[in-house]
């Protein structure tokens, strides 16, 4: 059977899904979008072929509901959508620090719930997103949302109680590398290069370096051995990264993002 899929909140990480499922081979026809502006609505029908509908227009009539909103705007949405939505719909989350407790707490009783942690490489279809069950989600329902994210990059199922680590380490990740290249792009400044340049070396390191953790199975610390021969350039700057406290202050800025994560989730926002 055909399955309706409505996307609750369009903005990049909801239309990132969107498109990743029409390229997977998911028909506009069956794909249901809800915005806040017509202007909004009438960019994703010409670009996609979907259609917009309001809240309650989704929940009545989408067999999954893809809750794409922010998270301080879910205890609003959901209430929109709590006299519409039964026990047969498969209701996903999207929103960072929800819990399925939350969502679950507010619908029907037993509506089977997903949580999903995605990061921003959705976009360009290297994502990855951390998958949960709630309490009445079975095997079945994760495998649908495995599908749905798995169009644009990576799934892993983790128990929920492990969300905000994944969220700290997956969610929040991108920007950790987005700020060491800005860093290390002006170093590259200091030491001489012109801006390009130095961010071209760096980028291009950065993928070089990630194919070769994802494709090599060698532990990092092996590669890191790989390029730092005795005595060399890449030991006087580990030795300076060592002496500055670097691997110290990111697991303790991981630890800070986890911790704000369960602020979010219990709803001290």
């Amino acid at each position: 059977m055909t399955q309706t899929v409505a996307v609750l909140g369009t903005g990049k990480i909801g239309e990132a899904l969107l498109s990743g499922m029409i390229r997977a081979g998911w028909r506009p026809a069956d794909l249901l979008v809800t915005t806040r502006r017509s202007d909004r609505a009438q960019e994703l029908h010409t670009r996609y072929g979907v259609e917009s509908v309001t809240n309650a227009e989704a929940a009545k009539n989408a067999d999954i509901l893809i809750l794409a909103v922010k998270p301080q705007d879910m205890g609003k949405l959901l209430d929109e959508l709590a006299p519409y939505v039964t026990a047969d719909r498969l209701v996903i989350s999207a929103a960072a620090g929800i819990t399925t407790t939350f969502i679950e707490e507010r619908l029907t009783p037993h509506t089977p719930v997903v949580r999903v942690m995605p990061n921003t490489p959705v976009l360009v279809d290297e994502g990855m997103s951390v998958i949960s069950a709630g309490s009445h989600a079975t095997g079945a329902h994760l495998a649908t949302a495995e599908e749905i994210f798995g169009g644009v990059g990576k799934t892993l199922r983790v128990p929920e109680s492990q969300q905000d680590a994944a969220t700290a380490l997956s969610g929040s990740g991108p920007a950790y590398f987005y700020f060491l290249v800005e860093a290390m792009t002006d170093a590259g400044i200091l030491l001489g290069l012109p801006r390009a340049q130095a961010h071209d070396l760096i980028v291009q390191a950065a993928i070089g370096a990630a194919v070769m953790l994802r494709d090599s199975g060698e532990h990092p610390v092996k590669l890191r051995e790989a390029v730092t021969s005795p005595a060399g350039t890449t030991i006087s700057a580990i030795r300076e990264l060592e002496n500055h406290g670097v691997r110290a202050a990111l697991i303790a800025a991981l630890e800070a993002a986890r911790d704000r994560s369960r602020e979010l989730a219990s709803g001290n926002g």
